[in-house]
């Protein structure tokens, strides 16, 4: 397939898979190849013929084959394009439809004749949607089929809208759509209630009918689905597993959504290892789920039966392998995340010096300092170090209309309580009544309203960290502007947000920080927030000597957790603490019951945490540690020196 490159097969996996270490450089294959494929149709006096994806999988590639076209001389007038789906019922001008979505990434940058884009049409009568799908796959033949089909993959093992229960020889259709797949939607539309609930697709049989089918998929969020896709038996129950059965499909991945197959994720089952200490914890954690037993009692038989041979041999025998890493994870183990004073640090996860830390906590949004780390941000004060808190956005898209109202109203009457003024609040508030009756899905709000929604995320905020015993000196409100754009959908971050964040750590000067780690944090604002703080600690460590003495840790807790061997830092919270987090969390009351963003997650928030953490706690008891009521869990962050 040209340029792409295809690691050595192993017995698990069931078709081609191509392996990039980045989103990026994965992309860019991509579209290469479908460059190659439209010059060679051009060098021919043919027609290439296109099946697109949408989706933020596919986005890149289509960013770089605009590049070509403006820097590379590529040509698109001898290309047609189909489509995979569009939502149903859905108007082309609207901003979730797939229309308005190859315009924004593709089309309008691109000499591609109107004439020759093919979408399915979402305004058309129930009654006729039959017909158009039948003359959609004529138009397809006519064309002599899709040269290539590139495919995304959705959570239920969708790909076009082919949901589970698809017939592997389907053709364009109307769909219901999986209430996953709506989950997934739901931030595009403003909540989940105003996703369609059904869409227009192509069939799994008009896809096997085009010449090269490319599957893509990015990011730790799809592993587990592409593990079932590549590896899995072939069911309807998830759609994907079909292209097993074609001879002209290949699946274009990067490293974190090819993390879970076999080679990567248990790769003494499939050849070989260089073992270092980390894949060896990895693989006797792994063991020990396997064989059901703690890390202590497992036995050199269970190392050959379970194809860990390699290992007992070479650095064997087992109970000196398992003692290594029953005493890793022991110190990992800490009720001092500080540091404990007086004490030999040679085998804690922190500094016993200095005694009394500077630390900071960024919170991406404003509760996910208590939500993720709570028990260790108050132990943190409780032990006494100078904790800072750090609220890098105002969380204004994540509140409800109603909540708007309800606190103007409170403004209003406590106003008029007082013998104030109320009429400029009162026009205010009518004006925001208006607006909202009339606001359509994922509408920006008025300047107002999002004043006042970042007013209440930040009012929680404060009572969070209060409760979790610090002075409103230590609480910081950053607002950085790559989230202020009024939309769910963020600008990426700019200069100026390395700038604000730069000129918090100089104030504070840190020993520790604390970051977001959820880098598959469905909404990627952890992620952009990480790399925000990231780039200001790597240019301070420049020129700045504190700057090279601190640690960076990171947490996560609202969307996932960290491997039990991921785990540098294990702090055990008592059923009190638990309690106590648990009322830090409570103190963000519009993030309660049902949050306007839950992500694929129906969990309240601090229900997530509480299981997150005894779960982490159960994995340890497991292994044969002690039996702690719950444990937060932090990774840190290795800079390059």
């Amino acid at each position: 397939m040209g340029r792409l490159n295809f690691f050595e097969e192993t017995r698990f996996e069931k078709l081609p898979v191509s392996v990039y270490a980045t989103e990026k450089e994965a992309s860019l294959t991509v579209a290469r190849h479908i460059a190659e494929i439209i010059k060679d149709k051009q060098a021919k006096g043919e027609i290439a013929v296109l099946g697109l994806a949408t989706g933020a999988t596919p986005v890149r590639v289509y960013e770089n084959l605009v590049n070509m076209y403006k820097n590379e001389g590529l040509s698109f007038q001898n290309v047609v394009t189909f489509n995979l789906d569009e939502y149903y019922p859905m108007q082309p001008d609207a901003k979730q439809s797939y229309v308005s979505f190859m315009d924004e990434h593709l089309f309008n940058h691109i000499d591609i004749k109107r004439e020759n884009i093919y979408i399915p049409n979402g305004t058309l009568k129930k009654e006729d949607i039959a017909d158009f799908c039948i003359k959609y796959e004529h138009k397809i033949g006519e064309y002599g089929g899709l040269d290539i089909q590139i495919l995304g993959i959705g959570r239920t093992g969708h790909i076009g809208f082919n949901e589970p229960g698809s017939a592997p020889n389907s053709g364009t259709r109307l769909v219901t759509l999986d209430d996953l797949t709506r989950r997934d939607a739901s931030r595009d539309f403003g909540g989940k209630e105003n996703v369609p609930t059904k869409a227009i697709t192509m069939g799994i049989g008009t896809i096997f009918k085009a010449k090269e089918i490319i599957l893509i998929a990015w990011g730790k969020r799809k592993s587990s689905i592409i593990m079932k896709a590549v590896e899995g038996e072939i069911t309807g129950n998830v759609p994907a597993t079909y292209l097993q059965l074609s001879d002209n499909v290949k699946f274009v991945l990067d490293k974190d959504a090819a993390s879970e197959l076999t080679r990567f994720n248990t790769p003494w089952l499939v050849k070989d290892c260089i073992w270092d200490d980390n894949l060896i914890k990895k693989a006797l954690i792994w063991l020990s789920s396997e064989v059901g037993k703690p890390i202590l009692k497992i036995t050199d038989e269970d190392y050959n039966n379970n194809g860990m041979a390699q290992l007992v041999t070479e650095q064997g025998p087992a109970y000196n392998i398992n003692i290594s890493v029953f005493n890793q994870l022991q110190h990992s183990i800490t009720g001092w995340p500080g540091g404990k004073p007086n004490a030999d640090d040679s085998q804690r996860p922190e500094r016993a010096e200095p005694a009394r830390k500077r630390s900071i906590i960024f919170s991406p949004h404003p509760d996910d300092d208590v939500i993720s780390m709570g028990g260790t941000f108050i132990r943190l004060v409780d032990q006494g170090h100078d904790v800072h808190v750090a609220y890098q956005t105002s969380g204004n898209t994540a509140v409800w209309d109603t909540d708007v109202l309800r606190y103007v109203e409170f403004a209003i009457d406590f106003n008029k309580s007082i013998g104030q003024e109320t009429t400029v609040l009162e026009r205010i508030y009518e004006n925001m009544r208006t607006f909202l009756k009339i606001k359509k899905p994922n509408e920006i709000d008025l300047e107002k309203i999002r004043d006042v929604k970042a007013f209440i995320r930040k009012s929680e905020a404060y009572a969070g960290a209060r409760y979790a015993g610090l002075e409103d000196s230590n609480i910081h409100f950053m607002t950085l502007p790559f989230y202020e754009t009024g939309k769910t959908e963020k600008n990426p971050f700019k200069e100026i947000d390395v700038q604000l964040t730069t000129k918090l750590l100089q104030k504070i000067k840190p020993h520790q920080v604390f970051s977001a780690g959820d880098f598959d944090d469905p909404h990627g604002t952890h992620k952009v927030c990480f790399k925000i703080i990231l780039e200001a600690l790597k240019q301070l460590r420049k020129t700045e000597e504190w700057a090279k003495e601190c640690w960076l840790w990171m947490y996560r807790g609202a969307w996932d957790e960290f491997e039990t061997h991921e785990i540098e830092m294990a702090v055990p919270l008592s059923p009190m603490e638990v309690n106590k987090k648990r009322n830090a969390i409570f103190q963000h009351q519009s993030q309660k019951d049902h949050p306007v963003f839950p992500g694929d997650d129906e969990r309240e928030f601090w229900i997530r945490a509480e299981e997150r953490n005894r779960e982490t706690a159960v994995n340890y008891n497991k292994l044969g540690l002690a039996n702690y009521e719950a444990m937060e869990a932090f990774v840190r962050w290795k800079f390059e020196n």
